[in-house]
């Protein structure tokens, strides 16, 4: 029983339950892990013990993916490094050679013009990256 009584329903009951709330913090929990990414994965990894083979042409780790920006004076960043549309082109050529699946997240101010944009996006594709995304932020909903 949760509380105590003497037989007089007037008597204050002073226990508290915890039961629901440790209940509720064990589903938080469970859903928690099993939609934490890392977490997830390990917990798949760990359900199926593989010894895996070694190969040459294995499939290396996926790499971060390559950062674009384009600011607002129009100038171009490549992973932070300040860089010009030739140097951009070159550089994304050389890692797409490289790495064959890299993909390209774009974070273009919304003042740029969509020339240049598209400009960007068609340099980079053209160099080899044939993934490009664009970064936005949501929409807050009045």
């Amino acid at each position: 029983m949760a509380g105590k009584s003497s037989g007089n329903d007037d008597d204050v009951l002073a226990d508290i339950n915890v039961t629901p709330l440790v209940d509720i913090m064990l589903v938080l929990l469970i859903i928690f892990m099993l939609t934490n990414e890392e977490v997830s994965e390990k917990m798949k990894k760990a359900q199926i013990d593989v010894d895996l083979p070694k190969a040459s042409s294995a499939l290396q780790k996926p790499t971060k993916p390559l950062s674009i920006v384009v600011a607002k004076d129009g100038k171009l960043y490549l992973n932070g490094t300040a860089t010009d549309e030739a140097g951009l082109f070159a550089q994304t050529k050389q890692m797409a050679s490289e790495n064959p699946g890299i993909e390209a997240i774009l974070s273009a101010d919304k003042r740029v013009s969509h020339g240049a944009v598209v400009r960007v996006i068609d340099g980079v594709r053209t160099s080899g990256v044939e993934k490009v995304a664009i970064n936005t932020k949501e929409q807050e909903i009045d």
